[in-house]
């Protein structure tokens, strides 16, 4: 029997699935047989009002709940992860390698590999620094600009951020226990035993794409790099993702 292919999603810092915008539906038009789940990080999207963990490892115990009860024994799980959601990947993996049978990671980085300023760019971090003096959509433009780099898909991207910033709005607290729990995060020596695809953006003005080539130089595994499109790679080119992932992954 063919197993059904299940793709979980992972955004990154103080994102939430509704961030992915209309990449879940063009991943479905590419595996129409296949189910999608998108599981927030505590603390965004649907847990907006909870605290978020200051650990990787307990996001990852809160956000397992959400795999048991959407997992089936007969599917094929692959794991899509971006930025701090790639480190929640990382250590999902290490805790629970059962769990998935394929894994890519897009434009993240672990401690250990890379040094504190590839992980974070200082002009980056910089510019983050004015996020909490911002509100509405001049907060959400801010981070735009930080994270994108392809013009003519920032008012469609803007227009939908601020409305999720007025459903949900992250609280401060949340966005700085997020990056505390992402700063302090180390792979060790782990080294995952499934097929990993990593995925990057050449132009990433956030964290330096030499993060994600060091994890493909450590875990041998293939790399692709976008020459143009920013950190968040799935807002940028939402397509060429797709293409990479039915590259990476046979079709049904």
């Amino acid at each position: 029997m063919t197993k059904q292919k299940h793709f979980y999603l992972f955004r990154g810092l103080i994102r939430e699935a509704k961030h992915w915008a209309d990449f879940p539906e063009l991943l479905q038009s590419a595996f129409p047989n296949a189910k999608i789940t998108t599981i927030d990080i505590p603390g965004a999207g649907v847990y907006f009002r909870s605290p978020s963990p200051l650990s990787i490892r307990k996001m990852v115990e809160e956000m397992r709940r959400v795999y048991l009860e959407t997992k089936k024994a007969s599917d094929d799980s692959i794991l899509l992860a971006i930025s701090l959601g790639g480190m929640i990947a990382a250590q999902w993996l290490k805790a629970y390698p059962q769990d998935f049978n394929q894994a890519i990671l897009v434009n993240t980085s672990y401690g250990g590999i890379s040094g504190p300023f590839d992980r974070l760019k200082f002009s980056a971090l910089m510019h983050l620094l004015k996020v909490p003096l911002l509100k509405g959509r001049a907060k959400e433009a801010h981070i735009l600009r930080l994270v994108s780099n392809h013009k003519n898909r920032f008012d469609k991207n803007l227009n939908l951020w601020e409305a999720i910033q007025k459903e949900r709005p992250v609280s401060l607290a949340n966005t700085i226990r997020q990056l505390a729990a992402g700063g302090l995060y180390r792979i060790g020596q782990f080294t995952p035993q499934l097929p990993i695809l990593i995925l990057a953006s050449t132009e990433d003005r956030m964290v330096s794409v030499a993060c994600s080539r060091a994890i493909a130089v450590k875990w041998q595994a293939p790399i692709f790099e976008h020459p143009t499109a920013g950190h968040d790679l799935s807002g940028d080119a939402p397509e060429w993702i797709v293409e990479k992932i039915k590259d990476f992954i046979a079709v049904d």
